[in-house]
């Protein structure tokens, strides 16, 4: 998981992996944003973390907006293109992959 900052809020991100699905032949790893916490008041979550979706199996969506039930290391997969590019043209650093 990676912090990244704005000029008015923080952002909690992470990295995971997108199973392949019935079509789609490319394994990559996704930013999802898991909330943000503003320069006064408390953190707010933008839904599950994938901490969350990891142990309950619960779903969580990548700033591409892909779905999927996290469950492997996403450091061994690419990063998503997409989600890369929201994330820079957001400003944001990447998180280390």
């Amino acid at each position: 998981m990676s912090t990244i900052g704005s000029t008015n809020t923080e952002l909690e991100v992470s990295t995971t992996l997108e199973p392949t699905h019935d079509g789609d032949h490319e394994r990559m790893s996704h930013i999802v944003l898991e909330g943000f916490k503003p320069k006064v008041g408390k953190f707010v979550s933008a839904g599950n973390s994938v901490v969350e979706g990891m142990v309950n199996g619960t779903p969580v969506r990548a700033l591409c907006g892909k779905e999927w039930t996290p469950g492997r290391d996403p450091k061994r997969y690419p990063l998503c293109p997409t989600c890369a590019e929201i994330a820079k043209a957001r400003g944001w650093k990447l998180p280390a992959h």
